[in-house]
């Protein structure tokens, strides 16, 4: 077990998933407005080997993925870690499922940007995953607009908490989400990845 990052019942975790390539400012300003808004004691970055809805030709490799976000994090509280590579687990929903099981009376909340909560009722038994973790989503520029009038969004509706009461989603029994504003940033790893692919090719 000693892939799994320090943690003790009663702490409330939010869990940020993604490729990180690269990591950029806007994954840490989700965190930090996520930790202060539900009153989290940490944020795990869960550095997954591939994302299974998107091309992953091309990808840098998996450690250096983590270094470069252990170094962009930076956070005594945000804590950087390979568990889904080291686990085995291809989908979100196994790793919810391995944390729920191993890490007994600790409260996860799942942390994603509003592009993400788009496509969401893409992902593999998103309502599965619903049922298992209440989820906050972080407002993005530009995603913000429609994703709340997405197919997971409609379809949950009814389990959505005013922001106001965002500081007791972690301990609320799931499905719940609540969606928080307040992050506006254009910065995107599929555009960064974009930028730095056209600019070696320019060499």
């Amino acid at each position: 077990m000693n892939h799994l990052p320090p943690h003790t019942a009663g702490m409330k975790i939010g869990l940020f998933g993604g490729t990180f390539d690269p990591p950029h400012d806007a994954h840490r300003a989700a965190c930090l407005i996520a930790m202060r808004r539900l009153g989290l004691d940490r944020v795990w970055w869960l550095v997954t080997p591939g994302n299974p809805l998107k091309d992953t030709r091309g990808l840098s490799p998996l450690q250096e993925r983590i270094a470069a976000a252990q170094a962009l994090a930076d956070h005594p509280r945000i804590v950087v870690t390979g568990l889904e590579a080291a686990i085995g687990a291809r989908y979100t929903y196994d790793t919810v499922a391995y944390l729920r099981a191993h890490c007994p009376g600790v409260d996860f909340v799942w942390v994603m940007g509003a592009d993400n909560l788009r496509s969401f009722h893409r992902w593999e038994n998103w309502r599965g995953i619903a049922s298992m973790v209440p989820i906050a989503v972080v407002d993005r520029l530009g995603p913000s607009l429609y994703a709340a009038g997405g197919t997971a969004a409609q379809a949950l509706a009814r389990y959505r908490i005013p922001e106001s009461e965002a500081r007791s989603l972690p301990s609320r029994t799931p499905p719940a989400w609540v969606y928080l504003h307040g992050l506006k940033s254009p910065l995107s790893s599929t555009a960064l990845r974009a930028a730095r692919r056209l600019s070696q090719n320019r060499r």
